[in-house]
């Protein structure tokens, strides 16, 4: 299927425009897997009304606990029970390209030492682009959590910084099974 890819000129709060152009292409391909990255809420509540979880498997999954501060969680309790009570589920778990080896580097050589996963991981970023680095990320971190299958394509959506900016079709892959994975479509992205 050929879809034309929508670039924005500069990332951020594009989540009308990601949700709007996507739809119609998830639901040609017969996508059901949804895998949407949500800091507070505000736009994994935003993927539950577009893609309605009774006809959807949706997937919103939040920053790691205490990842900007101890004993604190950035997903917001409201959005966090709306989007339960609309059938989507909430995915909060360790961060599949950085999790211990960001702990070990910040601590033994704080911005002198990258380990594997993190020098991957700032690869795509630069190359492809932070929100697609996002997608690839979140696609495995629903895989390890059983959330969705690994042989059946899913939606990904994601942003640089705030809000979404990101789209593509991934089909994941467990971590332990990372190369595996593919990129299949850039939907969306900033330029």
């Amino acid at each position: 299927m050929d879809v034309q890819v929508k670039y924005f000129e500069s990332p951020g709060d594009h989540a009308k425009d990601v949700f709007d152009h996507v739809k119609s292409i998830v639901d040609a391909r017969g996508i059901k897997d949804i895998v949407v990255a949500s800091t507070r809420g505000e736009t994994g509540l935003r993927a539950c009304n577009v893609f309605d979880p009774a006809k959807y498997n949706v997937t919103i999954v939040t920053h790691s606990q205490g990842f900007i501060t101890k004993n604190q969680q950035e997903f917001r309790d409201d959005n966090k029970k709306a989007i339960i009570a609309k059938g989507g589920k909430i995915l909060t778990g360790t961060h599949a390209f950085s999790g211990v080896e960001t702990g070990i580097s910040k601590k033994l050589a704080p911005g002198n030492v990258l380990f594997p996963v993190e020098v991957f991981a700032r690869i795509v970023r630069l190359v492809i682009g932070d929100g697609i680095k996002v997608c690839m990320e979140i696609a495995v971190m629903a895989a390890d959590a059983g959330l969705v299958r690994v042989d059946k394509d899913v939606l990904c959506i994601a942003g640089t910084g705030t809000s979404a900016d990101t789209a593509c079709i991934i089909k994941p892959a467990y971590s332990r099974d990372f190369t595996e994975l593919r990129l299949k479509q850039i939907l969306c992205k900033p330029e």
